[in-house]
């Protein structure tokens, strides 16, 4: 099937939906933890996360325009800390529980079973049962003209994540993890053992890596 931009413009609102959701591959499951200036925890499921720069560690996340209430937009745009929290297999039911629209003064945390726990201090809550736990300080708020859509670019200030899933490089396996990752809305998948490559040079051949 081929669709124009004039055709994508008429299709089914739903059909739309799903069809540019998933045309781009694979995306990262996240929980996404803040804590409102009441002191209400909030929990949400992103599939928008980004990778933006290690020096210093940057990382981009998408969030829909806010025209209408956002928990997750109006904790990080008042306090300035969040939470990413990888999703395993085990939490995917529960994880996208979180997508439903529950009142703000409801945690998601103990209404869809999830663990929320503090870290060194750190003022918004991680999830407890994820194995990679990254704490980020916003340090940009870009609107996106196009369509209203906002990046919140983070600065990473915490990073946890289980010894036995870290290469000695610095490489974080989510295969072995046993990561989730999403297809267009609402389809969760595993990820598998995959292949590492040394660095790519134009006069030599490719070289795998021992995982």
């Amino acid at each position: 099937m081929r669709w124009l931009d004039s055709d994508i413009a008429h299709l089914d609102d739903t059909f739309r939906k799903n069809l540019i959701n998933s045309c781009t591959g694979f995306k990262p499951a996240n929980l996404i933890g803040t804590r409102s200036k009441e002191g209400q925890n909030n929990l949400a499921i992103f599939s928008s996360i980004v990778h933006m720069g290690s020096k210093p560690g940057l990382i981009g996340m998408f969030t829909r325009p806010v025209h209408v209430e956002r928990h997750t937009y109006d904790n990080i745009l008042r306090t300035c800390f969040y939470t990413i929290n990888q999703v395993s297999q085990p939490m995917v039911e529960r994880a996208h529980r979180t997508s439903a629209r529950f009142a703000s003064d409801q945690s998601e945390f103990e209404t869809c079973d999830l663990k929320a726990e503090f870290l060194a201090d750190f003022s918004a809550p991680f999830v407890a049962e994820s194995m990679l736990k990254i704490g980020c300080e916003l340090v940009s708020d870009i609107e996106i003209p196009a369509n209203g859509t906002r990046l919140l670019v983070g600065k990473v200030v915490l990073l946890e994540v289980a010894d036995d899933f870290v290469a000695s490089d610095g490489f974080i396996d989510l295969a072995r993890m046993n990561a989730a990752v999403i297809n267009g809305l609402d389809g969760y998948n595993a990820v598998v053992q995959g292949l590492r490559f040394a660095y790519a040079k134009p006069d030599k051949p490719t070289t795998k890596l021992k995982n």
